[in-house]
């Protein structure tokens, strides 16, 4: 837990940084602080998603693309 805390804090410090150095201003980077890690979840969220489907279609590739490369 402390590793994954620790990453947060990085995390959070780097996209305020990130934010400040571009616009100059505090509250730009506190805000990307805090909105870049939410919509990063939500879109972590849906990368997921679309990973298991992916996994999920897998062997009907595997399958096709077996029997084609059979015949010759």
């Amino acid at each position: 837990m402390a590793k994954t805390a620790s990453f947060a804090l990085v995390h959070l410090t780097v996209a305020f940084c990130v934010g400040y150095a571009l616009t100059g201003s505090v509250v730009v980077g506190g805000a990307i602080a805090l909105v870049e890690p939410a919509i990063n979840t939500v879109a972590y969220f849906f990368h997921e998603m679309a990973w298991k489907k992916a996994d999920s279609l897998r062997p009907i590739f595997e399958d096709v693309f077996s029997q084609t490369m059979l015949v010759k």
